[in-house]
Parts: structure tokens; sequence; C-alpha cells
């Protein structure tokens, strides 16, 4: 997981399941557009991160995590090899969507792991178990009407370093790095308590 490389896009409607060909749900279009608006910039985040945020997530063997903005899929690969979970990937950026299909293959991870390329503010989510996020607060904010009305009850949400606004954390975990004494992890559990 990283800073999401995700875009705001319009019009673009993405449907997540096992089975699907990789790259492309369902309704999915090409759009000029859709590079226009950035939700968050790609910032491939630290290993150590990934694995506090899915020790955080408390995952079992058989949930489905889904990555909104999977980037170059690590939190991914964690979550299925490391959990033995189920792992969705939604990612705009075609290239990393086309590397990260690739490092399925050369992992053998077919069956567990899948990646789209798509809007994660149209994907559907009601299959997660988890959902984890590395966006801006303002691009959490857009999210979470999104996530309230998708997400079953007991799903966790994991976000690094950006609280999701009006939602108060379960959990906050405060990494050990010594530069500007850390970075925030926030589990959030569904239906979340609001502020």
């Amino acid at each position: 997981m990283r800073f999401s490389g995700l875009f705001l896009l319009i019009g673009l409607g993405t449907t997540v399941a096992f089975g699907q060909a990789p790259g492309r749900g369902p309704g999915f279009k090409r759009n000029p557009d859709i590079y226009t608006k950035k939700l968050a910039p790609f910032v491939a985040s630290p290993q150590r991160i990934v694995d506090r945020m899915l020790e955080i997530a408390a995952i079992k063997p058989n949930e489905t995590v889904f990555d909104l903005g999977c980037g170059d899929g690590r939190i991914l690969f964690q979550a299925a090899q490391k959990y033995h979970a189920k792992a969705v990937g939604i990612e705009i950026d075609e290239k990393l969507v086309q590397t990260t299909n690739q490092q399925i293959v050369n992992l053998g991870l077919q069956n567990r792991v899948k990646v789209q390329q798509g809007n994660l503010l149209e994907a559907d989510l009601s299959n997660a178990d988890v959902v984890t996020i590395y966006l801006l607060t303002q691009s959490n904010e857009l999210l979470r009407p999104r996530l309230e009305k998708m997400l079953k009850p007991g799903t966790r949400v994991v976000s690094y370093d950006y609280a999701v606004p009006g939602w108060k954390p379960k959990k906050i975990d405060r990494t050990n790095e010594s530069n500007n004494g850390g970075h925030l992890i926030y589990l959030y559990e569904m239906p979340p308590e609001k502020q």
C-alpha cells in the first residue's frame, strides 16, 4: 500500500469480484479525463507499516481485504501470503495495475489476489471484511459515504496517517519512527462511532 495513485473519476463503473479478468471490470470505459484530479499521489508504504496495518486489522484466514489505491500491491501480497486472506486491489494507474498483475502471476497468487483498474469511489466493497487506505484527509472524507453505505457491520477500516473525518477510531497506533514522532494508523469498525 502506499499513498495511492488514485484519481477522482466521474463515470467509471467498477465492480470487483474474484474470477474477473484482471485490469478492467464490467462497465469500465476509457475516459481521457481520468487523470485530471488526484485523490492522492503514489508513495509506497514502508513494509513495516504494511505489516502493522494488517496486524492491527486482525485479519483471519479467508477474509477479504480490499486495498483502495493498491499501488504496487504490497498490502495485497502480504494479506494473502501471511494471513491467507483473499485480497482485492483497486488502482487507477494502468501501469501500476499491469505491474501488480504480473507480480501476482510471479508469486502464484492468482487464486487469492485480484487487482482492478478503476475508481475506488465507485467500487463494490460489499464483500470486504477489511479495507485499507492511504489517502489524504479530504479524500477519506469523499470516500466515507461509500464506506458507510457498502460495508457490513464488523468490517474493519485501517487508514495510514490520515483520519476519516467524522469517525471516532476504535484504536490509534503510533509507529515508533523517529522523524516527526512517528506516524499514526487509525482502526475503525463498522458501523463507525461518530464524533
